[in-house]
């Protein structure tokens, strides 16, 4: 039993190596440093922009009257990243030549700025990212942490531009906390897991105990900066102090992704067979998606419609993407092995 599962990890982690070329596989260092700063003041006007932004009514085809996207029948492969940008409702997922779209049962890709993007995490008035810059983009490598907050037309320079490529990143949804796991040193930050809360300008080492090796995925709490959570082939690893600390939420499965929403974390383990769970963040109960039907696959991606709870979209190691619309108790192939279905075949 032990074997399969070693072996089966072993899988998984090739083909997520495959995808993400140079992932971080080295350990987390810890120094004593850091303070877990948010006031109660601000945790409440961020829940209050929330439920203002929710309530506000966006046109249901945005991005197809939008000048920079036009109409893409091509294949969605590499993603490295997925998610509900500006509360639209269109789906955005990061690949390796730029972002491509999900609308009302279209898909679209960006007509410039096809840059290979790692480290993807879309936010209520954009998205944050790492990665290279494409073909003919006037950007350098690699791009450091980057925001765009006009659908990926323009970029601004948060730091570390020329030096870094970060893969392994989180950004809260309202708060825009980043945590990011940083491979190796650069004229900014040393290597190891750190935190910043005012958009890239100052950064704070956290000593990540507990936290396992071989980390590939991070997911930061919409409104709570101090919480957050990590997926890595030793499981699924939570912390509600800012990093300080993580508790080891699985046994004997690796952990392949981790989402937030207000109330839960979605994580996604893989022993044998794959799962998706969803944790309650209070009390601590779990209850189990039914996923579709994979074979040797796993969640690598999951995200909720900010605007539309019963909505989940996930992306697997194999280049498939299931939708739901009703919280997950069917599901929607929208790609197989990258090749985008057609809607009623």
């Amino acid at each position: 039993m032990k074997k399969g599962l070693l072996i089966t990890g072993a899988l998984l982690w090739g083909v997520f190596l495959s995808a993400c070329s140079n992932e971080n596989t080295n350990d987390v260092t810890t120094e004593e440093e850091t303070k877990n700063e948010q006031t109660t003041i601000n945790e409440k006007d961020q829940v209050e922009n929330k439920e203002e932004q929710q309530e506000t009514n966006h046109s249901s085809s945005v991005i197809a009257k939008h000048d920079f996207y036009e109409k893409f029948d091509g294949q969605v492969e590499h993603i490295h990243g997925l998610g509900y940008m500006a509360n639209q409702h269109a789906i955005f997922f990061a690949t390796h030549d730029g972002l491509k779209v999900y609308e009302n049962g279209n898909w679209y890709k960006t007509k410039g700025q096809n840059n290979d993007y790692m480290g993807f995490n879309a936010v209520d008035k954009g998205f944050y990212t790492s990665g290279h810059p494409g073909e003919g983009v006037d950007l350098p490598n690699p791009l450091g942490l980057k925001r765009s907050f006009d659908y990926g037309q323009t970029f601004e320079d948060l730091g570390m531009e020329g030096e870094s490529d970060f893969h392994v990143m989180g950004v809260g949804y309202f708060n825009h906390t980043v945590y990011l796991l940083n491979e190796m040193k650069n004229s900014k930050i040393g290597a190891g897991l750190y935190v910043s809360k005012d958009e890239g300008q100052n950064w704070e080492k956290i000593k990540a105990e507990n936290l396992g090796e071989k980390i590939f995925s991070l997911a930061v709490h919409p409104t709570k900066s101090e919480i957050v959570a990590a997926a890595g082939e030793k499981g699924i690893f939570l912390s509600k102090d800012g990093g300080q600390t993580f508790e080891l939420l699985t046994e004997n499965k690796q952990g392949t992704a981790v989402f937030f929403s207000e109330d839960t974390l979605w994580y996604g383990t893989y022993e044998k067979s794959p799962m998706l769970v969803k944790y309650s963040i209070e009390s601590g109960e779990e209850e189990e998606v039914t996923l579709p039907k994979m074979e040797q696959d796993a969640v690598m991606y999951i995200a909720q419609n900010p605007q539309k709870e019963s909505e989940i979209v996930f992306a697997t190691f194999k280049n498939h993407i299931y939708l739901s619309e009703d919280g997950g108790n069917t599901w929607k192939q929208l790609v197989k092995e990258g090749i985008i279905q057609t809607f009623g075949s």
